[in-house]
């Protein structure tokens, strides 16, 4: 009986723990959800209210040697005048990426 009542336990500890990691994981945002965060307000439809030759439209980037998503995370990380510095601790790697992959695929 004792031993039923651990594998009961058990188990139910166990699906608890899948059910957290699936709330979780819905809870993450999307790039496009992070985009709209922390970047439309000064790049509304990949333009650029503050310098409007640098837009995240695929010329644009292009012509500054923005090609992969790493470029982009890398001009958060470390911006040029004007735009705002995004640091590890206000837009982790993992959601810096998603963001430059919404940029990729949505700005041509």
């Amino acid at each position: 009986m004792r031993d039923e009542k651990v594998l009961s336990i058990a188990v139910a500890a166990g699906f608890l723990v899948s059910m957290l990691g699936a709330s979780f994981a819905e809870n993450e945002k999307t790039g496009e959800e992070l985009f709209k965060e922390h970047c439309a307000v000064c790049h509304p439809d990949g333009g650029n209210i503050i310098n409007p030759k640098n837009t995240l439209h695929k010329k644009d980037l292009l012509a500054n040697k923005i090609q992969k998503p790493a470029d982009i995370v890398k001009k958060m990380r470390n911006p040029g005048p004007g735009m705002t510095k995004f640091d590890k601790k206000t837009i982790p790697d993992k959601d810096a990426k998603k963001i430059a992959e919404y940029i990729l695929k949505t700005f041509k």
